[in-house]
């Protein structure tokens, strides 16, 4: 692809960087952005780099969240014995969007996946540990996609909270094998979190 603009080809370049943007998508949009007015771009520029600079990590859910206690965790309305284990923010929305739940949540960041080098400690699995055992957790619901590195996960998991008493449960299969959770209609993931099942008994299937 020839470009008559080096700043041009700089910034197809940045664009095409983004998941699921090609070269001529990029182009595309890059070339939208300059037949707008400055303004709009600038405050395209002003909020992407907002996002980067003032964006925060709940410090009890791991979830994104504009102050140190996400809305959810903030909620006196919701339930925290009860903590749903995702992997990441975009299943947080998509639950949420059953208006189905009413607990809370625990974001991993991830999956277990030796294949890309995530282990155990790359994820925020010792924090989830440390909160059941402190003793105000009553179920751990696993609702991870079910994918190898998604039941690798909740295993690993489940093994760590042996003898803590904890009930542990897994959102019933109605989401196909190896589908991520995002892409579930909100129906059928509102059906899976109500219908969930014991996590032993997922085992044996």
């Amino acid at each position: 692809m020839d470009f008559s603009s080096k700043l041009l080809e700089q910034a197809v370049d940045e664009m095409s960087q983004l998941p699921g943007i090609g070269k001529r998508t990029a182009l595309r949009l890059v070339l939208h952005l300059l037949k707008q007015p400055e303004s709009q771009t600038e405050q395209l520029a002003g909020a992407l780099t907002k996002l980067r600079t003032e964006i925060k990590l709940c410090r009890n859910c791991f979830n994104i969240s504009d102050t140190e206690l996400c809305d959810i965790c903030a909620n006196a309305s919701r339930s925290s014995e009860i903590v749903c284990v995702v992997e990441d923010i975009r299943d947080v929305m998509a639950i949420e969007n059953t208006g189905q739940y009413r607990g809370m949540y625990h974001v991993l960041g991830g999956k277990i996946s030796p294949m890309d080098g995530v282990g155990p400690s790359q994820l925020t699995i010792q924090p989830l540990i440390e909160k059941v055992k402190a003793g105000k957790i009553d179920e751990i619901i696993f609702a991870l996609s079910s994918t190898l590195e998604g039941d690798t996960t909740n295993f690993y998991i489940f093994k760590q909270l042996e003898g803590t008493g904890v009930r542990t449960s897994t959102i019933a299969r109605g989401i196909s094998v190896g589908d991520e959770l995002e892409y579930a209609d909100e129906v059928t993931l509102g059906r899976s979190i109500t219908n969930r099942i014991p996590f032993e008994n997922s085992l044996k299937s």
